[in-house]
């Protein structure tokens, strides 16, 4: 499970290279609506176990307590097509006592086209009673160590969100 490291700089973002899989996309060749969150929580699930040292199965294991998707809000810009290479981000954007917003983010693999974004919100709870529960302090550190500074997630509206990633991505330089 994590452990902060007060020396240790965490990165607060994620990114993945991924070829879009024959498989997964629609008679259009177009990446299907659904599959876009398997790519995104694959890829935030990889990373997070390598940059982080993050286990989210020992989480549960030791804590008796995992996160469970409460709401996603997503943007469909471009589509992903068929062997097409792509570039997944993720960062952590909010969080509060029991509640963590991440944002996916899809782009071309040169990273000068974005595709999609999602925001998912997660509610922590207690594997034994499936209800709310506070961060716990190991969490906590987890948290405060990668989450996204300068993200007024409370008062900025999605669509709003989508303009600024998109205006970064054109500037070639994504915050």
């Amino acid at each position: 499970m994590f452990r902060l490291d007060p020396g240790r700089h965490y990165p607060t973002e994620t990114e993945s290279r991924v070829i879009i899989r024959f498989q997964d996309c629609d008679p259009l060749q177009h990446l299907n609506n659904a599959k876009y969150f398997d790519y995104y929580f694959n890829a935030r699930e990889d990373q997070v176990a390598k940059l982080y040292d993050f286990n989210p199965g020992q989480m549960f294991h030791e804590l008796r307590t995992s996160w469970v998707v409460y709401q996603h809000q997503i943007a469909y810009i471009r589509p992903a097509l068929v062997s097409e290479w792509i570039r997944i981000s993720s960062r952590l954007i909010y969080h509060n006592d029991d509640t963590t917003v991440t944002e996916f983010y899809m782009t071309d693999d040169a990273r000068t086209h974005l595709k999609n974004v999602l925001w998912t919100v997660s509610k922590y709870v207690s594997v034994e009673t499936g209800k709310r529960v506070p961060h716990e302090p190991v969490i906590q550190d987890f948290l405060k160590a990668t989450e996204l500074p300068n993200v007024d997630y409370p008062h900025i509206a999605f669509n709003d969100r989508i303009k600024a990633i998109k205006q970064q991505v054109l500037s070639g330089v994504v915050v």
